[in-house]
């Protein structure tokens, strides 16, 4: 019997693996379209669905959760101090470690 399961549970991982570097690959590059549209990065994830970069924020594979995602707030501009910084990348959420040894948490 676990033979023929731990084949089968790691294509499952391999899948949700490929899932999730196409999300952040989708996410990242709707961060950089809003940014060369409008010169700011968006305030939320939400805000890239609502504008039509995005048709919904995707589930993180991996924590099965649409709320789990990290962002990473962009630099502060010094020429416009009190603008909103806004998002400048995402991360998954999971403290888990990939088939490869790295963190999820840790995947540009």
């Amino acid at each position: 019997l676990i033979a023929v399961s731990a084949p089968t549970a790691l294509a499952v991982r391999t899948a949700q693996e490929a899932t999730l570097k196409a999300n952040l690959f989708r996410m990242r590059d709707a961060i950089d379209q809003y940014f060369a549209d409008k010169g700011q990065y968006p305030s939320s994830l939400q805000t890239l669905v609502s504008e039509g970069y995005l048709r919904d924020v995707p589930l993180d594979p991996i924590t099965r959760s649409k709320e789990t995602w990290t962002t990473v707030p962009a630099e502060p501009d010094p020429s416009r101090p009190t603008a909103e910084t806004g998002i400048y990348d995402v991360k998954s959420g999971s403290e888990g470690t990939a088939l490869d040894g790295s963190r999820y948490s840790d995947w540009e």
